[in-house]
Parts: C-alpha cells; sequence; structure tokens
C-alpha cells in the first residue's frame, strides 16, 4: 500500500522509531493477559485479513519484542541508503515469519538480504552511534501525541493512526491537497 502511495503521489515515506512499551526489557517480556484476550476476541483479524489481501502471510507475535537495536540497525541502513529495504525485510521477519528483532542473527540475516554488511552494522550498532539519535525520534514521536503503530504523520501535521485501508490515505491525501488550493 505505500508503496502505491509513492507511484500515485509521489510522496516520500520515511520510517521512525517508536516504542509501544518503553519498559520492555532486552529480552522481551511475555505478553499481557489484555492481549491475550483481546487476540482471542478477534482484534488482530484485519490485520490478518489485509495482509491476506495483499499476498502476504501473517503470524502474530507471540512475545513483546524489545526493538531498540533493530531501530538502532535502521538507522545504519538509512545512512548506507537502504532504510525501506531493512526495514521491509525486518518487518517480514518479525510479522510473516514470527522471528524476533531484538536477535542479532534476525538483524544480521536482514542486513545481508537488504545488501548491507552484517558485521558492520552489528559492530556500528553496539558501538552506540544511534543511540541518541533514535531516542530523538521516539521521543518526538511522543510529543507530537503518537500512541500507536502504525502512525503514518504527513507533512508533520497530519496523522493516520492504524493500519487503514488505501483509500484512508487516498482520502486523507486529497484533503490535504485541496485545503492547499
Amino acid at each position: 500500500m505505500v508503496e502505491r502511495l509513492k507511484k500515485e503521489y509521489n510522496v516520500e515515506v520515511d520510517w521512525r522509531p517508536f516504542y509501544l512499551r518503553f519498559d520492555t526489557p532486552p529480552e522481551g517480556m511475555d505478553l499481557p493477559d489484555y492481549v491475550k484476550r483481546a487476540r482471542a476476541n478477534g482484534s488482530e483479524e484485519r490485520l490478518r485479513m489485509l495482509a491476506e489481501m495483499h499476498g502476504m502471510p501473517f503470524k502474530s507475535t507471540e512475545r513483546i519484542y524489545n526493538t531498540r537495536l533493530a531501530h538502532e540497525a535502521t538507522e545504519y541502513a538509512r545512512e548506507q541508503g537502504k532504510a525501506n529495504e531493512f526495514h521491509h525485510i525486518v518487518f517480514r521477519k518479525v510479522y510473516a515469519e514470527g522471528l524476533d528483532p531484538a536477535k542479532w542473527d534476525v538483524l544480521r540475516s536482514a542486513a545481508k538480504e537488504a545488501g548491507l554488511n552484517a558485521e558492520d552494522m552489528q559492530q556500528v550498532v553496539e558501538s552506540g552511534k544511534y543511540t541518541a539519535e533514535v531516542a530523538g525520534q521516539v521521543n518526538w514521536a511522543q510529543g507530537i501525541g503518537v500512541t500507536g503503530v502504525p502512525t503514518y504523520v504527513i507533512n508533520d501535521k497530519y496523522a493516520i493512526v492504524g493500519a487503514q485501508p488505501y483509500e484512508a490515505f487516498k482520502n486523507a491525501l486529497a484533503q490535504i491537497m485541496n485545503s492547499k488550493s
């Protein structure tokens, strides 16, 4: 859907980090009971249907993962001009393959698949080079009121929250373009 928007509207998409659970330890944590109950009541059906509609597999995550390393690795990929590719690969590894994005083997595999130097990425990320940058981006998102993912921020002032159908984005872009006329 994002790729379709980029083609039809000539927009740029820039993935930025946000932590749903700031208290997630490095090893992740079990899903809280309220999440398990919501899933049992079909809370993920819409996501599953959207994935199916686009020919993508969907695997429900078994834990809450700590995504700090994945976000910092994405900053490495951004410097190499491969942020979107890397992001998509990590996303697939988590939501289609059920892998943990806090594990270096998962991130290294994604780096190789994106054409990045996995050894260098791990070394640079472990040096802490991107820690402050990612923290700043997360603080910015909090500051503008982001509370969930995905949240799409358009022109730094309009937000679309959640996994929405293509028409929601198309309508929002049309309204924004009409308001500029």
